[in-house]
């Protein structure tokens, strides 16, 4: 059963906001549970194109900025002018939010962002309008074999 984007966006803020407040606590492991589901909703909501997306940008005004910067920053290709606003007003702030609202900010003016990349009418990726794969952004089977083994600890003679 697909669920409603109302309900999927609530899923969103729920976990966001979850997240936010087992990090603070001290907890990332719960907090990286939370995270997770999170980007499962966005995912859900994702896989109904721009009309999902669309649905997630009611939380441009939500009431807690945790849940406004997360849902601008994945937001940012689709609604830009929207994004850009609401992570800008977040960056001016101190502490853990502002500064993600900032990073998110500095990938997207870099080229590196990559959160909710164009899809074509295939649903792949674009890569015309997608930045450069960077040593950090590509996949492990396009990264340069350098030809030897690295050293670890079992290839070591015991004695």
């Amino acid at each position: 059963m697909v669920k409603s984007f109302e309900k999927l966006v609530e899923e969103f803020a729920y976990h966001v906001r979850a997240q936010t407040e087992q990090i603070m606590g001290g907890d990332a492991k719960i907090g990286n549970k939370h995270a997770k589901k999170a980007i499962a909703a966005f995912m859900q909501l994702r896989a109904s194109g721009d009309a999902g997306r669309d649905a997630l940008a009611v939380l441009f005004t939500h009431p807690r900025m945790d849940v406004r910067v997360s849902a601008a920053a994945l937001l940012l290709r689709h609604r830009t002018a929207e994004a850009k606003a609401v992570l800008e007003e977040a960056a001016k702030g101190k502490g853990l939010v502002p500064f993600e609202a900032s990073e998110a900010l500095k990938r997207w003016e870099d080229g590196t962002w990559a959160l909710d990349p164009a899809e074509d009418d295939a649903g792949q990726p674009e890569t015309a309008h997608s930045a450069p794969a960077t040593k950090r952004s590509r996949p492990r089977t396009e990264r340069g074999v350098t030809g030897r083994r690295r050293g670890i600890k079992r290839d070591k003679p015991s004695g």
